[in-house]
């Protein structure tokens, strides 16, 4: 892994709005408190969520957008990009490969966070299509797309943007987990930006309840003490 003092940028890939919040809020609460610049990359627009029938279906894509930027206000994070695509849609397709390759190349980040592109059995609610479909392309991104200057050549030839090779990647929602970040002291922060995706979370019974044994699980795996909450990701070297 690399030393957290040579991480200065931190891009998240995820498929929809809140993805990050549910995976990984902890963990981003504290890169931010350590000075790590961190920016989102939303794939979708989350447009095919919402859980409330009397609202225009064409008013969700603005409401989980702004929903999206509050729960980044409250980590810290405020570049927050949207790519646009429809929600249950996602395919791995040329054009996104591009599109993430071109927000790698404009960020330079020393690590990704994105979603894993392996189903996971033993939490399918983790491996929704789009997730999978996020991360695989995302994974394409890394390696071998923004780090090969010929690839997507009108990146470079039109916009500008010079290749750049990611060190290091992280996945949430993966079976196989190898690294743990103990995030008790940043359960609030956490609980309060899913709290932002109103749209999302405000019909769900004990929100907090369902995230502390969630997380309470994954510490007891990573072997903390009794009491602690933990966040879990797949480490990959990808330098």
């Amino acid at each position: 892994m690399l030393d957290e003092e040579a991480v200065e940028r931190v891009l998240v890939i995820t498929a929809h709005p809140d993805d990050v919040d549910f995976g990984a809020a902890g963990t981003v609460a504290g890169w931010v408190e350590t000075g790590i610049a961190v920016t989102y990359c939303i794939v979708t627009d989350g447009d095919a969520g919402g859980a409330d029938p009397t609202v225009p279906r064409g008013d969700i894509a603005g409401i989980r957008q702004a929903e999206q930027r509050a729960a980044g206000a409250v980590l810290g994070v405020r570049d927050i990009r949207f790519l646009g695509y429809r929600d249950g849609e996602l395919t791995v397709s040329h054009d996104l490969r591009r599109d993430l390759s071109r927000v790698i190349r404009q960020v330079r980040p020393q690590r990704v966070l994105t979603q894993s592109p392996d189903r996971n059995w033993q939490r399918i609610y983790a491996s929704h299509p789009d997730h999978l479909a996020a991360g695989e392309a995302a994974i394409f991104a890394i390696y071998p797309d923004a780090r090969n200057p010929f690839a997507h050549p009108a990146l470079l030839q039109d916009e500008g943007l010079v290749d750049w090779a990611v060190p290091e990647v992280w996945v949430m929602g993966s079976s196989t987990p190898n690294h743990y970040v103990d995030v008790t002291d940043k359960f609030d922060l956490k609980i309060a930006a899913l709290e932002a995706h109103t749209s999302q979370t405000a019909h769900m019974d004990d929100l907090a309840g369902r995230i502390t044994g969630w997380l309470t699980m994954q510490a007891a795996e990573a072997g903390l003490p009794e009491g602690r909450l933990a966040e879990a990701f797949m480490v990959v070297d990808t330098a």
